[in-house]
């Protein structure tokens, strides 16, 4: 193969985050601005989230029946251990481990 094509292709790939052992990677929801009652907060204030939607699992995690993420799933998250991935200019994306994941939000039918 020769050297042009090489760049072209990782000019044309997308670098993707896969978290590795047992970790998820979980894209924050936005801060509150609003409170429920309607009241603006300053930019100083915010009320601190920790939910977030997973963008992806590890395959460790993926396979192990006693942790049942899947990927877009609500989560809810201590942030204690999170480690942020300068990825994005928003900066939302997270690795953590999947024992920080406390809850995950699941609507019932019925």
């Amino acid at each position: 193969m020769s050297d042009s094509s090489e760049s072209s292709k990782r000019k044309n790939s997308i670098e993707v985050v896969e978290p590795l052992g047992k970790r998820v990677l979980i894209r924050k929801d936005e801060d509150k601005k609003i409170t429920k009652h309607g009241l603006h907060l300053p930019d100083k204030i915010e009320i601190p989230t920790l939910t977030g939607r997973v963008v992806t699992v590890s395959a460790e995690v993926e396979r192990d029946e006693n942790y049942p993420i899947k990927q877009y799933d609500r989560v809810l998250f201590n942030p204690k251990h999170a480690i942020p991935v300068d990825f994005e200019g928003d900066n939302r994306l997270f690795v953590i481990p999947v024992e920080d994941v406390v809850a995950v939000f699941r609507r019932e039918n019925g």
